[in-house]
């Protein structure tokens, strides 16, 4: 049964956590999809993500991004070489094993991640503030564990001034 704004749930029941969540994430989708294009249209959902990947975690050999990613090797390296032409991922020599190859953010890269992230933010921000302050309660500790019960804490969870 749909709930007006403003009703607390007390509910711990798998589905009607499961369709709040998939609401929250039209939202967040949404949120997500405006920022990107505010600062590049030609990017995608998915290869903002790979941006974000490698943001957080360094330069990366194709096959661990790939994981990473969720995809298979073919994927990913099309959407590194989309990167690589559009100037914000580079693919360089291993340092560590010059038979290895490794995808790094450019400058370009960093500054879209940048600018995205702090677009995203500043919107998510106005719809918390507009929330009542009861609901807020217990947000963040609920988030971080579904984030950290999805895999991505290690990824995406990596404060803003990390990112930059």
């Amino acid at each position: 049964m749909p709930r007006t704004p403003g009703e607390v749930a007390e509910s711990t029941d798998v589905d009607a956590v499961t369709d709040a969540v998939l609401s929250a994430s039209r939202l967040l989708v949404a949120v997500s999809a405006r920022s990107i294009a505010a600062v590049d249209e030609a990017i995608t959902l998915a290869q903002f993500r790979l941006l974000v990947i490698l943001n957080a975690v360094g330069a990366t050999k194709h096959a661990a991004l790939a994981d990473q990613l969720g995809v298979n090797p073919s994927t990913a390296s099309r959407m590194v070489d989309r990167l690589v032409a559009a100037g914000m991922v580079v693919r360089e020599t291993n340092p560590a094993s010059r038979r290895e190859i490794v995808i790094e953010l450019t400058a370009e890269g960093r500054r879209v991640v940048r600018q995205v992230t702090a677009r995203r933010r500043k919107e998510i921000a106005k719809i918390v503030a507009r929330m009542p302050e009861s609901a807020r309660v217990g947000l963040v500790d609920a988030l971080l564990a579904f984030t950290d019960a999805g895999g991505e804490s290690a990824i995406t969870v990596a404060p803003d001034s990390a990112w930059s």
